[in-house]
């Protein structure tokens, strides 16, 4: 199976060897359904370790779930390791990542375990050559997810690379303040603005996500109103915060095929 053939496998099920998330033929839950973490792939660094992409699939068309890292959201090895703690519903591809060592085991799982609504499912990820994947499967499936904002227009630039995005440093506020965070995208101008494309359908655009954290949050605006090419794009947030605790909030840089993501944390006090 190639490259581009394991895209397909990827549109409706993702081989996890306990977890099968297949996105047609759901019955549509409001609210009470489970989220099954997903193995996404692997591919190779260029230093030649190996890093893992996991996500996720959340059954509830409504509701949103919390599970803190610890026995109920698990990676093994390591315990954390980047995964999420906020799950927003519906299919989320390529959201966190394992980097492990050049010399890891072919047969060696990773495993992420997740229990929520009282039911336990696992992602288990290995070395496994049909489960490599590139900058153009990566494109393809991330096409099906509305917050990494690709736009899936015409045929996948392979010499496209990620746009590369910096932002606000970690911060401690009061729950009372209002947090100004700023993400900033720069891109390599692939892919190419067609001749018949849309104004504003080119180029990068961010946006911000609640990853980590006890509560609500609120971004005011949480994504830019349109897409920026030829320069840098910047999007200047006003955040509010439900409760106190550790937040990690994420930004997403697309530029309309390939995405990148800076993460910040934040600590809110009483």
């Amino acid at each position: 199976m190639t490259k581009y053939l394991l895209a397909a496998v990827c549109s409706g099920l993702f081989l996890t060897g306990t977890v099968r998330t297949s996105l047609t033929a759901q019955v549509r839950y409001a609210r009470g359904q489970d989220v099954s973490p997903t193995f996404d792939g692997w591919e190779q660094n260029s230093d030649g370790t190996y890093s893992l992409h996991f996500g996720y699939f959340n059954r509830n068309s409504e509701e949103e779930l919390d599970v803190l890292i610890g026995p109920e959201n698990n990676v093994d090895p390591g315990g954390d390791r980047g995964q999420p703690t906020h799950f927003y519903t519906a299919r989320k591809w390529w959201v966190f990542k394992v980097t492990v060592p050049k010399d890891w085991p072919k047969e060696q799982r990773v495993v992420w375990t997740l229990t929520t609504h009282g039911k336990t499912s696992q992602a288990k990820g290995w070395l496994q050559p049909e489960w490599e994947v590139d900058y153009g499967v990566i494109s393809k499936n991330a096409a099906r997810d509305p917050f990494l904002m690709t736009t899936n227009s015409g045929d996948a630039d392979h010499e496209n690379r990620p746009p590369s995005i910096t932002g606000s440093s970690a911060q401690t506020i009061a729950l009372s303040d209002t947090l100004t965070l700023i993400a900033t995208a720069t891109d390599d101008g692939r892919p190419k603005p067609l001749v018949d494309a849309a104004a504003g359908q080119q180029g990068v655009r961010v946006r911000w996500i609640l990853y980590r954290g006890p509560g609500r949050v609120r971004f005011d605006p949480d994504i830019m109103s349109q897409r920026v090419y030829g320069k840098p794009a910047t999007l200047e947030t006003k955040v509010t915060f439900s409760v106190p605790g550790a937040y990690r909030l994420r930004a997403i840089a697309n530029d309309g095929q390939l995405f990148s993501t800076y993460d910040v944390d934040v600590t809110v006090r009483r």
